[in-house]
């Protein structure tokens, strides 16, 4: 079976280091969109980047290798997804950025008979 329709991609870039009260930052993206019924999040970790502290974090060097780019990728409806960024919003005090692009999804899934 198939769903096709569109959607609403949000990806948020923080730092693997970063927390909210001393978990993860990332977790809590993950365990409040869970929470919100979001159709689907998936956090990835980047292996080199640089952002707002302009300092690039990278594998390559054991001296630079914390606080590796993280990015949690979430997609739902328009509304579900704009609905959900003032909780997101509350989590980056301490910095991180946000972008929205609109996406067709397509999404398959087990037929039951």
């Amino acid at each position: 079976m198939r769903w096709a329709g569109a959607a609403l991609r949000m990806t948020v870039f923080v730092g693997e280091d970063d927390t909210w009260e001393h978990r993860p930052l990332h977790h809590e993206i993950v365990r409040r969109a869970h929470d919100a019924g979001l159709a689907g999040v998936s956090v990835f970790r980047g292996i080199e980047g640089y952002g707002g502290s302009d300092r690039v974090h990278t594998t390559r060097l054991l001296s630079l290798a914390a606080d590796l780019p993280v990015m949690v990728v979430l997609v739902d409806t328009p509304e579900r997804v704009r609905g959900f960024l003032p909780r997101v919003e509350e989590l980056l005090a301490g910095g991180g950025l946000v972008t929205l692009d609109d996406v067709e999804a397509i999404r398959f899934t087990e037929e039951r008979g």
